[in-house]
């Protein structure tokens, strides 16, 4: 990834990910900075690369393991090393109401990836998250990147910066 950091927001990464070979290695770094309690949020429009690299993340823990998109399903859950994955694909959520059905409230012990969060309304968002944004990059199937941590990820986010892909 070729990162620069603004001066005066240590929390904030902006990028480029060339292919789907650089959105894979994003995912293995951020999975060797996940703590249970973290959660990741993927933003951007359909086919901007969520799922590619929510599953990169997934399989760094269980390379094995098969990471479909939870488009139909909502919710999928794994066993990372020694606490659960939940990730969940917001999509087809129309009220933050459905999401205290999928069990929101018990799902912040282990790691908790959501893909299109702006479905979450006014529910509150867990202090320990990184936002990660995907866009269109400027060649085909590259992408922009914009990465931001809050709580704990704060200190992390600037990990990120110092390894490059």
């Amino acid at each position: 990834m070729d990162s620069e950091k603004p001066q005066n927001e240590t929390s904030l990464v902006l990028g480029v990910l060339r292919d789907e070979a650089a959105t894979r290695a994003l995912g293995v770094r951020l999975a060797a900075l996940v703590q249970p309690g973290d959660a990741i949020f993927f933003e951007g429009g359909l086919g901007a690369g969520k799922t590619a690299l929510a599953r990169a993340l997934v399989q760094a823990f269980k390379p094995e393991e098969e990471v479909p998109s939870p488009t139909f399903t909502l919710v999928q859950t794994y066993e990372g090393p020694g606490f659960e994955i939940a990730h969940l694909d917001l999509y087809r959520v129309e009220s933050p109401d459905e999401l205290w059905e999928l069990g929101w409230a018990d799902l912040g012990q282990g790691l908790l990836l959501v893909e299109w969060p702006d479905r979450l309304g006014d529910l509150p968002r867990p202090a320990d998250r990184l936002e990660i944004l995907l866009e269109p990059g400027p060649v085909p199937e590259s992408r922009r990147v914009r990465i931001e941590g809050f709580g704990r990820w704060r200190e992390r986010v600037a990990g990120i910066v110092e390894e490059k892909a």
